[in-house]
């Protein structure tokens, strides 16, 4: 059950010493033991009926009073040196610590009153009342002995090996931030460098596609050239075949010749023939 806030808040008290870490548990001690003591010497005392007795348990209750604001205070100190270590959940569960400790310390001095009222006012219905007050206050001290312990054993609230260890995390923290930070440099870099090469090949292979470009007619003879030497049985049918047509040309060339000078001289013989006649 979670308590409610106090309608009004407690002012803080400067103190002219600073409170050392790490007092509120030898504080807790007392401030536990007392009230049980208080609470046995008050069942002793329903029997017995000693005035001294009833005496002692007053004083008792007076350093019960102090011991709670002790360890308040002791515990303000503490809870601010475990707040940045503790997690969410024990950071949550401290600040319930506190308000219970801060309703038993407001309690402690309600008892206080409460034995004075019942040692004052001699009647069994004020005594009774007293009793249960003192035993609901035992209890709540109980109860927020149990919880201290489970912010040390659950949480590591101001244990010195979980600080040791929570700076070693922030340090491997800090290592790792920087091992990524060098990854994703170098995965840059090797990005960069890798697009340069890929750019440059880029531009080799247009080198290359043009010095092909330019150098296709000396291919195509060097072609032929290469398919002579390759078959030159081909060639000679080719150079047989192309004699051939010449000598073909050159006879028929000769033939016209023959034909036009057989015709001229045909036709001067007709011209003399038609000559003779007239003369």
């Amino acid at each position: 059950m979670q308590l409610p806030a106090l309608p009004f808040k407690i002012p803080e008290i400067p103190l002219p010493f600073d409170i050392p870490a790490l007092m509120h548990p030898p504080v807790d001690h007392f401030i536990i033991a007392l009230p049980i003591v208080v609470l046995l010497l008050e069942i002793i005392n329903l029997f017995t009926k000693k005035r001294a007795i009833g005496v002692i348990s007053f004083f008792l209750l007076i350093l019960t009073v102090v011991a709670a604001i002790a360890a308040y205070l002791t515990g303000s100190a503490d809870g601010k040196h475990a707040w940045d270590l503790l997690s969410e959940a024990g950071q949550a569960d401290l600040k319930a610590h506190k308000l219970l400790g801060t309703y038993l310390m407001l309690a402690s001095v309600i008892v206080l009153v409460f034995k004075l009222l019942s040692s004052m006012i001699q009647r069994g219905m004020m005594k009774a009342l007293y009793l249960l007050i003192l035993v609901l206050f035992v209890a709540g001290i109980l109860k927020q002995g149990k919880e201290g312990g489970e912010l040390v054993y659950t949480y590591g609230a101001n244990v010195k090996i979980v600080k040791i260890k929570d700076d070693e995390l922030f340090d491997c923290k800090d290592d790792l931030s920087d091992y990524i930070a060098e990854e994703k440099e170098a995965e840059e870099e090797a990005k960069a460098v890798a697009e340069a090469k890929k750019a440059e090949e880029a531009k080799k292979a247009e080198e290359v596609k043009k010095t092909e470009e330019s150098a296709k007619p000396e291919d195509s003879v060097a072609k032929e050239e290469s398919a002579a030497i390759d078959a030159p049985e081909a060639v000679k049918d080719h150079a047989a075949a192309a004699a051939e047509v010449e000598e073909s040309a050159s006879k028929e060339a000769f033939e016209t010749k023959e034909d036009s000078a057989n015709f001229k001289n045909e036709a001067q013989a007709d011209e003399k023939k038609e000559l003779a006649p007239a003369e």
